[in-house]
């Protein structure tokens, strides 16, 4: 649930950090939306359900309960807390009319950037979330590694979670594109203890939407499709004729639609085996209004990439799936990525395994609250080998102006049972890649070390 909510935010901020409580509520209390932040977390950090349900209640515009009612916020607060078990906020990094992102460290000692979206009203009223994983402050005692001592920093860490059993996966770490350090961690499948491999395939989450990027990109530079057309062009019968006249195809990419998610009530309450096609997701929101004006504010939309996905559909005259493997997938020698099916047996994939809806520490497999097949907004799967094919071909420039979607990338996805994180072009030319088939945060946690472990490497 958490990727779900996952924004794209570019938030910049220095090395100075505050650790005082005092110094962080005066500076939320300088803010529009600070004391949404602060009274946010605090019944969050209550662990009680009535007393979130009841911030929610008091707290969210009315105009933001007809697209999200209380029940779903509550989900994702009750979700978070389950995760965090509590949260600490350090200090605001941006404020604006409209939204303000504060530091939060979990009990875990994992740190994100906590932005709520609220309206312009006095006092202000809250229309959502979004968080990112961040890196914690630099600490500056940590002494700089060779190459050869960061390996065996790696090492030590992922060792250290496996035996803490808050890892299961693979993880490579490349540097100028060749594999320097490449292990695979736990079970693929815990019931038969299957262990994870090198190859093993695992769900990507929201990676995939990268390769939907880039087959839009290939459209635009074909003449295809551009940045300034609109949903309705493709889309004709789209049931939100506001949202057909007015998104445009930039809109969807910068996820600044206003369009909906599919997850909620109806995702919910559609059985999974009946989603198995992009398009099959479409009515989970087609219906709903949008969140607001296109192009006026930004929201996570998984919605708006299940439309890119429709656009490439409809704009290159082949099925989504087969237009990615043909152009994407194949070029690159990406093998074994692809979007499988949860009811057919597919060699040497990872069964995904959460902690959500469990009273005590026994995973339990997470086939049930995922879709029979992965659509554009996410859900394939690949392995950690392929992935540095994917970067390598970018870098490259192998997929022509489209390449440049892939350059630098900083992206990861997840749902329960579901983690992969994938950083390229960090200092030296390394490039991580963390797949986990357990719930979230688990490989973006270890990425975050890497990459840490990184910057301290002087040759």
């Amino acid at each position: 649930m958490i990727q779900r909510l996952i924004t794209a935010l570019l938030i910049a901020f220095g090395t100075i950090f505050s650790s005082s409580s005092n110094a962080a509520a005066m500076q939320l209390s300088e803010t529009r939306g600070g004391k949404l932040v602060h009274d946010y977390i605090t019944a969050l950090n209550s662990g009680d359900e009535t007393t979130m349900r009841t911030f929610l209640e008091n707290n969210v515009s009315p105009e933001a309960l007809k697209n999200r009612p209380v029940a779903p916020r509550l989900s994702i607060m009750l979700d978070l807390y389950g995760r965090w078990q509590s949260a600490t906020i350090h200090n605001v990094t941006e404020a604006t009319d409209t939204t303000t992102t504060a530091l939060i460290t979990t009990k875990a000692g994992d740190w994100f950037a906590f932005t709520m979206f609220h309206d312009r009203s006095d006092p202000a009223m809250m229309l959502g979330i979004g968080i990112e994983d961040v890196d914690a402050p630099p600490a500056l005692d940590l002494p700089p590694l060779t190459s050869e001592q960061l390996l065996t920093e790696i090492a030590s860490c992922l060792d250290a979670h496996s035996k803490a059993d808050d890892f299961s996966g693979v993880v490579l770490v490349a540097r100028d594109g060749k594999p320097v350090f490449f292990k695979a961690y736990g079970f693929a499948d815990a019931g038969l203890k299957t262990p994870n491999k090198l190859d093993t395939k695992f769900n990507l989450g929201s990676i995939n939407k990268k390769f939907t990027e880039m087959g839009i990109e290939m459209l635009i530079a074909q003449g295809k499709v551009s940045y300034t057309d609109t949903l309705g062009k493709f889309l004709p019968d789209y049931p939100n004729k506001e949202a057909a006249s007015k998104v445009t195809v930039g809109h969807l990419l910068k996820m600044q639609g206003g369009i909906g998610d599919f997850f909620g009530e109806a995702f919910d309450a559609t059985p999974k085996d009946k989603l198995r096609h992009n398009n099959d997701f479409i009515p989970l929101f087609a219906n709903e209004k949008l969140h607001f004006e296109p192009g006026t504010n930004s929201e996570y939309s998984n919605g708006g990439y299940i439309l890119l996905g429709a656009v490439i559909e409809k704009a290159s005259g082949m099925d989504y799936y087969d237009f990615m493997r043909k152009n994407i997938f194949t070029p690159a020698g990406m093998s074994n990525t692809d979007w499988y099916e949860a009811d057919e047996r597919t060699p040497n994939l990872a069964e995904g395994y959460t902690l959500e809806g469990v009273t005590e520490n026994n995973r339990r497999s997470n086939v049930f609250s995922r879709p029979a097949r992965g659509s554009a907004a996410g859900g394939g799967y690949s392995t950690a080998e392929d992935l540095l094919k994917f970067v390598n071909a970018a870098a490259a420039g192998q997929f022509g102006a489209a390449s440049n979607r892939a350059r630098g990338l900083g992206i990861a996805g997840g749902a329960p049972g579901i983690n992969a994180a994938l950083e390229s072009d960090l200092k030296g030319g390394y490039t991580v890649i963390v797949l986990s088939n357990y719930d979230p945060p688990s490989a973006e946690r270890v990425a975050r070390e890497l990459r840490q472990m990184i910057s301290r490497v002087t040759n």
